[in-house]
Order: C-alpha cells, then sequence, then structure tokens
C-alpha cells in the first residue's frame, strides 16, 4: 500500500516540549544563512563540466558510500549496485534496475542520516508526496530522471540554489586536480575548494601504498624511500594544495591513535612499512606517528586538519 511521504519539521528536534521549543528558536536564527560544506562528499568533475546528470540511479546510489556499503552489509552484491569492481569485472548497467534494487530494500534505511536525507531530497528536491518502495520505485525514478534532465538540476544551478558559501571536495595527495583549476578558470563564482586527503600516502594497509610512495617522488622529486624525503614531499603537495585553494586536510583513520617518536625510531619504522608489507602494530604505530607529524605540519602551513577516525 503506498504511503505518503511527509516530513516532521521538528524531526531532528528533541522529544521534549521546552528543549523542542529553544532548538526552534535557535533554527531559526539559522536557517537561512549559506552553507559552509567542509566535507562536500562532490565529485569537482560535477561543477567543472556542469553537465546533467544521467540519470538517479548514477547521482544518488551507485557514487554514496553510506547507500551501497549499508545495502552490502545486508548481503546485497556491490556489482548488483553498479558499483566497479577492482578487477573491472561486470556489474549491473541498467540504472532502472540499480534503483528498484534500492527501493526494495529502502525500509533497510529506517532511523539512519542517510534515511532522513533521502527523504529530504525526494520531497524537498523533486517534489514526491508517497514514500520510497518497491511499488512506487519507478515513479520516482521517472519524476527524477526528468528533473535531472533540466538545467536546474544541473550541478552549479544546484549549488546556487541551496545557497552554497563554499564547498569542499576530498582528494588524493597524488590527484592533479585538474577539474579544481577547470573550475577556477571557468569564471564561475562558486567557491569549490579541496582538501587533502593523505590516507594513500600515509596509511600501510591502503591498497598499493607502497606504489603510492613511487608516485608521490616522480611528482615531487623527492627520494620518498628516506624519511626526511618523504616527509619534505608530503609538505610539497601540501604545498600544492594550498596554491590550489586548499584550507584543510582530511585524515580517514581506523582510530585516533597518535604517536610521538625520536627521529631514529620514526626512521626506522618508516623503512619497515615502505620496503615490505607491514604488521597490523607496525601499520597502526605507522598512522600515529603520521598524525603528529601531519598536525606538525598544519601548525606551520596553516591547513585545518579533519580527524574522523573509525568510520
Amino acid at each position: 500500500m503506498t504511503q505518503p511521504l511527509r516530513l516532521n519539521p521538528d524531526r531532528l528536534f528533541p522529544a521534549d516540549a521546552d528543549t523542542r521549543a529553544v532548538a526552534r528558536r535557535l533554527y531559526a536564527e539559522v536557517k537561512g544563512l549559506p552553507i559552509i560544506s567542509p566535507h562536500g562528499h562532490t565529485d569537482p568533475s560535477w561543477f567543472a563540466g556542469n553537465e546533467n546528470f544521467a540519470n538517479p540511479a548514477e547521482l544518488l546510489i551507485t557514487p554514496d558510500h553510506y547507500v551501497f556499503r549499508m545495502l552490502h552489509s545486508q548481503g546485497m552484491a556491490m556489482e548488483d549496485l553498479g558499483v566497479p569492481r577492482a578487477d573491472g569485472g561486470p556489474v549491473e548497467a541498467d540504472p532502472r534496475k540499480i534503483w528498484r534494487r534500492f527501493a526494495e530494500n529502502y525500509h533497510l534505511f529506517r532511523g539512519t542520516p542517510s534515511r532522513m536525507w533521502h527523504d529530504w531530497v525526494y520531497a524537498e528536491a523533486f517534489g514526491i508526496d508517497v514514500r520510497l518502495s518497491a511499488e512506487t520505485a519507478d515513479h520516482y525514478y521517472d519524476v527524477i530522471d526528468a528533473a535531472l534532465k533540466t538545467d536546474a538540476f544541473k550541478p552549479r544551478a544546484l549549488f546556487d540554489r541551496y545557497n552554497i558559501e563554499v564547498l569542499t571536495t576530498t582528494e588524493s595527495p597524488l590527484d592533479t586536480l585538474e577539474h579544481h583549476k577547470v573550475i577556477n578558470a571557468s569564471g564561475w563564482k562558486g567557491r569549490v575548494l579541496t582538501a587533502y586527503r593523505p590516507d594513500p600516502v600515509l596509511d600501510p594497509d591502503y591498497e598499493g601504498f607502497r606504489d603510492n610512495l613511487k608516485v608521490l617522488a616522480e611528482q615531487t622529486g623527492r627520494d620518498t624511500m628516506n624519511w626526511e624525503g618523504y616527509l619534505q614531499a608530503l609538505r610539497d603537495r601540501r604545498a600544492f594544495f594550498i596554491e590550489m585553494g586548499a584550507t584543510s586536510t582530511d585524515h580517514g583513520h581506523p582510530t585516533a591513535f597518535t604517536a610521538d617518536l625520536s627521529k631514529a625510531d620514526a626512521e626506522a619504522l618508516f623503512k619497515r612499512v615502505s620496503t615490505a608489507p607491514a604488521s597490523a602494530a607496525d601499520a597502526e604505530l605507522f598512522r600515529g606517528q603520521m598524525l603528529t607529524e601531519m598536525a606538525a605540519m598544519s601548525v606551520e602551513d596553516g591547513l585545518v586538519m579533519q580527524l574522523h577516525p573509525g568510520s
């Protein structure tokens, strides 16, 4: 049975009446202010090319790791959601089938931030007034798909519509930031900044870590198999990101553990993790040391350090 989609304006406020009244007053003061998003989960290519989004699945399901990881945790193959395979193998290519699978399992998101956000998008951005389910999946797809084909739903138009003052994307330290260069040269007034996400060259457990050190050496001309050369290469890349407008770094470590080793111990640890697969203990110790090193570099260059461990 089709159910209505209604968003209670107090849905994120406390249940206690007095506390909720305070929340309402505070919200009224800020709800019209511009959005400043330091971690926007968006692709800079959207704003560089400003092309229409291809379809609902490509926009709202396949690239959203909060969505596909949740469904995968409940037994769904990520290939069935169109998520590219590491080995380049086949994945579902029909966006309507992907959307139907998502709709059939939408109940799994009940009570999650993803559900709250998706419901807002459907009701407020697309004007849909029935709940998403297997029964309404095609209706949702058709409404959203039609909207995405209009100029009003191009990336830059959405940026302006929702009063975004600044939006920060997140890039690997090895990224050449070509899309940001295009945005900066386009004359468009929207501020889309990059953030320096050094995990690929800080985390020994990151896939391709040692190969990434070689790329880092090629980009900077530094000896990244040497501790001091490695640290200077990281500074060089931070400086490049700052030149491109970055104001922050972003770190997705498994834990918030930090270490402050002597130079000799840090050098020995780096030699172990950079030349062979790291033990679990060495990997965690190195990540902890690098959080300390990154904090020191932030003091030097002024980049704000964002850390979200355990996510």
